[in-house]
């Protein structure tokens, strides 16, 4: 397990930078202190308790908000713990922090703000969901630290408060079966990230923030969780947020097929609560009745990430009649969905990480996809194949990464990080909601994987815009055995980038105009209001090419394309992957 770098060390060990003077927020409808501290030059305040335990009798229910004693003072100094997971390392370098700490009472959130603010400010909020495929991930997390965006957006004129929050994970926050739907129990993952939401909204104007201006933003599943979120109740509930960005995922193929109650029966079976139906009341008391280590320990036994279970995303939401009332593409093409600004968006290469890089024939291609998509038709496999020919793409001979490797990474890609946020977004806009689209084509982290994992040549993997939209370079200087050598143009970009996200919680635009350093010319990639192209319709749409070279805005195809998105057809690539009859295989 490797030893997290000294930063990191003092994040987690905030204390050891706190000065004498803790900054305190009151709630004066409750009579409640808060008593954070000092780090790096903002004031955090951590491990405030949103939710109530969700252990014994409460597992797999939905949460019930925390409620403080009145005249108490909650010492908010140190990192909560992380809902139940492995422990241990992570997934270096997409994650830097280890899991030391789990608990069924993890239901905190950490509050980042500028020094020294008053309880007036009114400053837009950016609440951050981890990603980790509801499987791991938690708020301590070392390479999503919000203090250097923070800093960056004060030095931007546009300051902003940051929130990051815990939630069920896996087994706890995804079980799913129909004893848990009739007493409205399914999805409870979701459900915390809700409520944290609304704690957001109720208490962070003592904080400093203004409730009515939240951006809620992830990554991964995290994207995935705001995607669902702006869905949620089929968007006949008021929204606790007024925008949102999804980072590479907005949308998951699987989630109406059979990964989670597959994990489901193979958790049951394995401790035992198979004496009764699967979907009875009987099973779901025999798992309440278990103690944490011996639950955690059959989910971990039981959990597969090969790319015939999903690449690990096996625990995923389920259409419970409720917060999730029908499948996300049904909401989706009916237009329920809550009215929100969104930006969306996702790596150049972002699954190449999660590709067998052993693929090197067209059969190995055809394989892996069939694997990844069982329920997608030999005929449609069959066209798939055919938009993404072997001729499109160059081997990395110095890399040893057939042509075959990057057509299956880039397939892969599309289908899960790409043409679902065109679709979602597509229909946003035709809604009358601004949707900004990006490709992040940057990256820090090629000479860490080659590193660590000897293989060069992914390019600019999942992840790799946390170093830049966090303001976190220097947390990526974690041992002198691993290279860290950015260039004044990661610099550059880790400010641009990060005072963009800022910007588009503070203004609902990602680039300003007028002398700030963010980014420039990214408007909206769809005509607001009508139709858009995103279903396989004629109008064209616009994608900004955030880092690299080729930075700004580009159409997906035309004059006015770059050649560096031209080159991936989003166009016709994605009318396909986002036609109905697709759609309905890759179950969503």
């Amino acid at each position: 397990m490797r030893s997290p770098s000294l930063f990191g060390a003092l994040l987690l060990c905030s204390s050891v930078i706190a000065t004498p003077s803790y900054p305190l927020v009151v709630d004066t409808k409750k009579n409640v202190k808060y008593q954070g501290l000092n780090r790096n030059g903002i004031e955090v305040f951590l491990n405030i308790p949103y939710g109530q335990d969700t252990g014994g009798a409460n597992r797999f229910k939905p949460p019930r908000a925390a409620v403080p004693k009145p005249r108490s003072t909650i010492v908010a100094q140190s990192y909560g713990p992380a809902c139940p997971q492995a422990l241990g390392e992570g997934f270096p370098p997409l994650t830097l922090s280890n899991v030391t700490k789990i608990s069924e009472d993890c239901l905190n959130l950490n509050v980042a703000r500028p020094s020294n603010l008053s309880a007036g400010a009114q400053l837009p909020v950016l609440v951050y969901i981890h990603g980790g495929g509801f499987w791991s991930g938690q708020n301590s997390e070392l390479s999503t630290a919000p203090d250097g965006m923070i800093l960056e957006s004060v030095a931007n004129g546009l300051p902003v408060i940051h929130v990051g929050m815990n939630y069920r994970l896996g087994l706890f926050g995804f079980a799913q079966s129909d004893a848990l739907e009739s007493e409205g129990s399914e999805n409870a993952g979701l459900r915390d990230q809700r409520l944290a939401i609304e704690w957001v909204r109720d208490n962070i104007a003592y904080f400093g923030g203004d409730p009515k201006k939240i951006t809620i933003f992830g990554q991964s599943s995290g994207g995935l969780a705001v995607g669902l979120q702006i869905m949620a109740y089929g968007g006949s509930k008021p929204v606790p947020f007024q925008q949102g960005i999804c980072e590479s995922q907005a949308l998951e193929p699987g989630i109406t097929g059979n990964f989670t109650i597959d994990a489901f029966q193979l958790v049951v079976d394995y401790v035992g609560c198979n004496k009764s139906a699967l979907h009875s009341a009987e099973t779901i008391a025999c798992l309440r009745n278990l103690d944490l280590d011996t639950l955690e320990g059959a989910a971990e036994a039981t959990y597969q990430s090969d790319v015939a279970h999903n690449i690990g995303d096996i625990w995923l939401p389920v259409v419970d009649g409720d917060f999730l009332p029908a499948a996300p593409s049904q909401l989706i093409a009916e237009g329920k969905f809550a009215n929100v600004t969104t930006m969306m968006g996702w790596c150049e290469n972002d699954v190449t990480f999660f590709t067998d890089t052993s693929i090197a024939t067209p059969q190995d291609t055809r394989d892996f996809v069939q694997s990844y998509l069982p329920d997608l038709s030999s005929a449609h496999i069959d066209t798939l194949l055919s938009l993404y020919p072997s001729t499109d793409f160059a081997a990395n001979e110095a890399a040893e990464l057939s042509s075959e490797f990057y057509r299956s990474a880039r397939i892969f890609r599309d289908v899960l990080m790409v043409c679902e946020p065109v679709y979602y977004g597509a229909a946003l806009a035709a809604a009358g909601n601004a949707v900004y689209l990006y490709d992040w084509n940057q990256t820090m982290l090629d000479p860490l994987v080659a590193a660590m994992y000897a293989q060069s040549g992914l390019g600019v993997i999942h992840t790799s815009e946390f170093a830049y939209i966090f303001g976190n370079l220097s947390h990526y200087d974690f041992s002198p055995a691993y290279p860290f050598d950015p260039t004044p143009e990661d610099y550059d970009l880790a400010t641009r980038g990060s005072r963009s996200w800022s910007t588009f919680a503070s203004l609902g635009v990602p680039g300003d105009e007028q002398g700030r350093d963010t980014f420039t010319g990214f408007a909206p990639s769809f005509a607001v209001g009508t139709e858009a192209g995103g279903g396989g319709g004629d109008e064209t749409y616009s994608v900004f090419v955030a880092g690299g070279p080729d930075e700004g805005l580009s159409d997906v195809e035309g004059e006015s394309s770059k050649a560096v998105v031209a080159a991936q057809k989003l166009k016709e690539r994605c009318a396909f992957i986002n036609s109905a009859e697709v759609i309905k295989e890759l179950k969503f």
